[in-house]
């Protein structure tokens, strides 16, 4: 029986669900971990997973500040908390070195924990993120932020508000059209990008890495490809006309790319 993506599995308490798919004894990946980017979900993800089982069992999950209104913890919004955190998810699930899947936020996470925890990560697809964002500040977003209503009716209000893609993306991480976590708390998450580099975390990788970089990028010019140059075993591709949130304004290419990944580099 194919299992059902949208079906909760008895860890849907901590936001880890399990979608079923392709398992070691068949020829699949022991796990492949969907870590989902600043302000997103696990169920974001949801137009991957089912292309993605026939590769592995899949994995999404909530973030720490992601994972609901009631569930915000501003006491510690480090790299290293986040890292920690999608550790002990690995070990947790208990199958073996994982395959990680980051966009934005979640591709900086990912290359971490590959760095800190190289026992625990088999191969990384990095979705839009660079190391360095010094000098950067959140500060400028903060009046938009202040005009988003506290709840959004629905999910086309949300559409008009920050585009098809965006809105959509949104809308499915929020909890029926409300925030699930604090802007404030969001803010102070990317504010720390700006004050420090991630460099020498991403020098100490040693899985193969594929590193997608979006034609409207958020990340500072050049430096993904930098990042395919320092790490043998990189594959850095652009993806020309596509937004941010790369792996739904590109699906077809995304998909095509991380399948091709898969099936040579891992």
């Amino acid at each position: 029986m194919t299992p059902d993506p949208t079906a909760s599995s008895p860890t849907s308490d901590v936001g880890l669900l399990d979608h079923g798919g392709l398992d070691v004894a068949d020829g699949g990946f022991g796990a492949i971990v969907l870590v989902h980017g600043l302000m997103g979900r696990g169920r974001t993800w949801r137009r991957q997973v089912p292309w993605l089982r026939r590769y592995g069992r899949v994995f999404t999950f909530d973030a720490a500040n992601h994972q609901g209104a009631d569930a915000v913890d501003p006491s510690d919004v480090s790299t290293e908390r986040f890292v920690a955190d999608l550790a002990e998810t690995i070990t947790w699930i208990d199958r073996g070195p994982a395959v990680l899947i980051g966009h934005s936020m979640g591709g900086l996470h990912s290359w971490c924990t590959a760095a800190a925890y190289p026992e625990l990560v088999s191969a990384l697809v990095v979705e839009d993120m660079a190391p360095d964002f010094r000098g950067r500040t959140t500060g400028a977003w903060t009046p938009w932020f202040s005009t988003w209503p506290d709840q959004f009716p629905d999910e086309s209000a949300a559409v008009e508000m920050f585009g098809e893609i965006a809105g959509r993306y949104f809308y499915e991480a929020f909890d029926d059209g409300r925030l699930h976590g604090s802007i404030p708390v969001w803010a102070d998450i990317a504010e720390e990008w700006g004050g420090r580099h991630f460099w020498d975390e991403w020098d100490a990788v040693e899985v193969p890495a594929l590193l997608l970089e979006a034609g409207f990028s958020v990340t500072p010019p050049g430096q993904m490809a930098e990042m395919a140059r320092r790490r043998p075993g990189s594959v850095h591709l652009r993806v020309d006309g596509a937004g941010h949130l790369l792996h739904d304004d590109a699906p077809g290419v995304f998909r095509g790319a991380v399948e091709a990944f898969l099936s040579e580099y891992v």
